[in-house]
């Protein structure tokens, strides 16, 4: 018997349970349409909500810095990585979100992933949502504290739990701003006064408000009026601004621990420089287009609006994220199979990105969709009736 005979028989069985999951060739921009395995598109699976991977202005600032500093960044920063345009962007980030300073990672990933283990430890509590991103989740795993999960959203489950918590040292309460599968956004202000009654640290997983949600999509804190120094803010710089990395914005004072102690940040390259000169520059974009985020929310609500009708189940998302619940992974796959046959791409997310049994579409707009790309949608959603696709696809 060969020693890696289990290789097959597990990717055989995630082909059984329709849980197998397949690479597709992106051959063009993400704007409204795609060129996605030799065709074009209507594109429903994207983060670029905003629309600014492609705007000029942000190309240009990537052009002009590849020109400048060549096309990577050649080391960590704490050795020669840490290029001048780091210094610009994580001014105008912590500008951006009202807080002392910023530092920013190689991916939303990495910032998760760093931060936890340095707010807690052994001895330690944290308090997270049982819907948190995989990021959380693994952070929370790093950092070897006591992690108790939440009912989602449920600020009373939170409550009770933090009122048995005396014997802890320090206690972290971590969630999602905006939820990336569901698509709702967490009670932040009654979540921010228990944590303030209960002496408790509150970081708040921003990658899918930032940019969309609050004054000059300045993100959820900013979506709820809070306090934006006393809230620790994760976010990401591959969604609605359109470029890649992650950052952390808070005090100067956990800035400094960051590039001190995160193993996240001390052992990895530098972003390229290009990157960072686009996030900067659609950070500016951002706050400057509020006509972005208006056309963003028209065309989520007219979709979500249309699928209703057409007797589609959603949840009571209250963003660009709209997802239509089918159940189990295999349905969920057909009716993606379906919709792209009609020229539009809406993926089918299965566990254990979602909870068993509630494998669905996750439909994501941008502002850069035309009213035509998002009447073509509701029109392939239509002729792909939930009845038509059980018999005919399975």
């Amino acid at each position: 018997m060969d020693s890696h005979d289990w290789l097959d028989t597990e990717c055989a069985a995630l082909e059984q349970a329709g849980l197998r999951r397949h690479l597709r060739t992106v051959m063009s921009a993400p704007t409204g349409t795609i060129h996605l395995d030799g065709r074009d598109v209507v594109l429903l699976g994207s983060n670029n909500y905003l629309g600014l991977s492609t705007h000029p202005q942000v190309i240009a600032a990537a052009v002009e810095a590849t020109q400048v500093f060549g096309t990577g960044a050649s080391g960590s920063r704490l050795i020669s990585g840490n290029n001048e345009r780091y210094t610009t962007l994580e001014t105008n980030l912590a500008t951006t979100k009202h807080t002392e300073a910023a530092l920013v990672f190689s991916s939303g990933y990495a910032a998760n992933t760093s931060i936890i283990p340095l707010l807690v430890g052994e001895g330690d509590l944290i308090l997270s949502d049982t819907l948190n991103h995989a990021s959380i989740i693994d952070g929370c795993r790093l950092s070897r504290a006591t992690t108790q999960v939440y009912q989602h959203c449920d600020v009373e489950h939170l409550k009770t739990l933090l009122s048995e918590s005396a014997a802890f040292r320090r206690r972290l309460i971590v969630t999602d701003g905006v939820f990336s599968m569901d698509g709702d956004i967490a009670p932040l202000p009654d979540i921010y006064e228990v944590a303030t009654r209960y002496d408790a640290m509150l970081l708040v997983d921003d990658a899918h408000g930032f940019g969309v949600l609050g004054r000059d999509g300045r993100g959820t804190v900013s979506h709820f009026g809070l306090d934006g120094e006393s809230i620790i803010q994760m976010g990401t710089l591959s969604k609605a601004i359109g470029a890649l990395g992650g950052y952390i914005a808070g005090r100067h004072a956990l800035v400094e621990l960051l590039i001190n102690k995160a193993r996240g940040f001390i052992f990895t390259t530098g972003l390229p420089p290009a990157t960072l000169a686009a996030a900067n520059a659609a950070l500016d974009v951002m706050r400057s287009s509020p006509d972005l985020r208006q056309r963003l929310f028209s065309h989520a609500k007219r979709l979500k609006t249309a699928l209703t009708h057409l007797g589609y189940t959603l949840l009571p998302s209250e963003t660009q994220i709209l997802p239509v619940v089918l159940g189990n992974p295999q349905r969920a796959t057909r009716i993606a199979d379906a919709l792209l046959a009609e020229g539009v791409f809406a993926p089918a997310i299965r566990p254990p990105a979602v909870p068993p049994d509630t494998s669905r579409l996750r439909l994501t707009v941008m502002a850069t969709h035309t009213e035509a790309e998002i009447q073509q949608a509701i029109d392939a959603f239509a002729t792909v009736s939930q009845d038509s696709v059980s018999s005919s696809y399975s």
